[in-house]
């Protein structure tokens, strides 16, 4: 059995594609891509050193381009806060007098322990306070 050589590069490309699954490396990607285009060469008549190059020249042209974009498109991305760390710069509002010791205040819906970052401040019920951080269970506001 003759099996003609566009074959064996769509076998080279999801044999590439596996690994681009399991590990999640776009790299892999790219030579499947490649190993696609090498078949294409094939599929048209391309001698064994036109399918080579085909290869090369894909895999190489895909990673000089596409990388550095993605690269760059990965770290412009927002960071989403979660947590703790979503809370702080929230409003609240007071709920129980908030001074440096102790009080009460609704956050995201939720009631909290809170303090004054400064222990000379206070805050009445109903008015609005801004969070600073959040010390274990307690909100620190101002």
């Amino acid at each position: 059995m003759d099996i003609d050589a566009w074959v064996w590069w769509l076998i080279g490309a999801v044999g590439l594609g596996i690994p681009l699954v399991l590990t999640a490396m776009p790299e892999f990607g790219m030579f499947a891509t490649g190993a696609v285009a090498a078949a294409v060469t094939a599929a048209l008549g391309g001698g064994v050193v036109a399918q080579v190059l085909v290869f090369v020249i894909v895999s190489v042209a895909l990673i000089a381009v596409v990388r550095p974009i993605a690269n760059r498109h990965r770290d412009q991305r927002p960071q989403h806060r979660s947590g703790i760390d979503a809370l702080k710069g929230r409003s609240a509002i007071v709920l129980e007098r908030v001074d440096g010791r102790d009080g009460r205040i609704k956050l995201a819906g939720e009631v909290w322990s809170a303090r004054t970052l400064d222990a000379d401040t206070s805050f009445e019920p109903g008015q609005s306070v801004d969070v600073v951080e959040i010390d274990g269970a307690t909100a620190v506001v101002m």
